[in-house]
């Protein structure tokens, strides 16, 4: 029997969906390379446990760049290596269903097929990520409906109109998790000359993070260590959740100013489907803190958080590998 095998290949975390499994795998996307022997060190949550720790001839990658391939030979590393982690023999080549972004070019697609078919699958579909986080969303993508999904990833947040299996607008904006995360360094650094590493700023977005100001003393806080850049020494300091709304406010009105700017293209008779059913929220992203409420209260259009939102996209190729004859209008040609 043919192996289908999901992947949702993002710029932060790569999540692997076997058909008739489910979700069997989600490890980061980053590679880590001995820059003197061009040798790869570590994949996945290994590589990522030495970011911020490694010797200067050790570099940390992440090889997909706003949802596209940066780095070939580390993409083909990764889907390698996760291929052989769920144990998938090189004698019985899978099939591929392998998210990718609404705007990837001829070039790119290609280099994600050729990656995919070089890691050892015998057949690959690359499928655009708003459709498949809207499938996995449980939304009716085959309907004469309008339907808006804003998936937020690692590197992109993707913004679409979906109706009849397409996508009728669409706009992909470079401001995701990765760039949240960048905000809240910067912002710690101008307000409290506090140097902080990538993943406590990951992790301060996860404990804290709101894209909302709360009243009334109801804010979550938590300690930091970092260093004070103006003395060089240690340092520790409490922040709140309303510190982490204003870090994010620029990150969050571009992100906001994506959605209308897709409402305004939509054909009006899907925008009226679209006030009635609501924008739906998925990716990692979309957990962040009141983020639905933001969204209301600049556009008018009820909000609605998707499922388990970080996995949507991995649940969307599950939902393509078990009817593609069904689906066969979203699938990109394929080798």
């Amino acid at each position: 029997m043919l192996l289908k095998i999901g992947i949702d290949l993002g710029t932060a975390n790569t999540t692997i969906y076997i058909a008739g499994k489910g979700i069997v795998l989600t490890e980061p996307t980053v590679v880590a390379v001995d820059e003197l022997t061009n040798k790869i060190l570590a994949v996945g949550k290994e590589a990522k446990e030495m970011i911020g720790k490694t010797p200067a001839d050790i570099k940390i990658y992440r090889p997909l760049k706003e949802g596209v391939i940066a780095d070939y030979k580390a993409t083909l590393a990764i889907l390698k290596y996760f291929l052989s982690k769920i144990k998938v023999s090189k004698f019985f080549k899978p099939l591929l269903v392998i998210s990718v972004p609404a705007g990837i070019t001829s070039t790119e697609r290609k280099a994600v097929i050729d990656a995919a078919m070089e890691a050892g699958a015998r057949e690959v579909y690359p499928i655009r990520e708003p459709l498949l986080a809207a499938l996995g969303a449980d939304l009716p993508i085959n309907s004469s409906s309008g339907h808006m999904i804003v998936n937020i990833g690692g590197g992109t947040t993707e913004i679409a109109v979906i109706s009849l299996g397409g996508i009728v607008v669409w706009e992909s904006i470079k401001i995701a998790g990765d760039k949240f995360d960048e905000s809240i360094k910067e912002y710690l650094r101008r307000k409290f000359n506090l140097a902080v590493g990538e993943k406590t700023a990951e992790n301060i977005k996860i404990q804290v993070g709101s894209a909302v100001m709360t009243k009334n003393n109801n804010e979550l806080f938590m300690n930091v260590n970092g260093i004070n850049i103006l003395t060089g020494l240690p340092m520790t300091i409490k922040i709140t959740s309303n510190h982490i709304a204003e870090a994010l406010q620029k990150d969050l009105r571009e992100i906001i100013s994506g959605i209308k700017k897709v409402l305004a293209n939509t054909p009006p008779e899907l925008v009226a489907d679209i006030m009635e059913k609501g924008v739906v929220l998925s990716g990692g992203g979309a957990l962040l803190r009141n983020l639905d409420v933001l969204i209301y209260e600049h556009t008018g259009v009820p909000t609605y958080i998707a499922d388990d939102p970080l996995f949507a996209v991995a649940r969307g190729t599950g939902k393509i590998m078990e009817k593609l004859d069904l689906y066969r209008r979203v699938l990109l040609s394929h080798k």
